[in-house]
């Protein structure tokens, strides 16, 4: 059980880390098309932010780091 559950955190973890990215090239792609005042370009802002706290809280407990 354990080894799922590890496995599952990594797998977890690799898709914040990727969602993240994308949404950050996503938001730059808008923000030199000038629509940083779109919907769709605040919820990608959300969307960051969210991601930007669940990374953080794995640093916090050492679940990752920062290389």
């Amino acid at each position: 059980m354990d080894e799922n559950r590890i496995e599952n955190f990594e797998k977890m973890l690799s898709d914040v880390q990727r969602n993240y990215e994308d949404t950050v090239l996503k938001m730059e792609k808008l923000k030199a098309e000038g629509k940083t005042k779109s919907a769709t370009y605040r919820q990608l802002m959300g969307n960051k932010m969210t991601y930007q706290s669940m990374l953080s809280m794995y640093r916090i407990y050492g679940l990752i780091v920062d290389e």
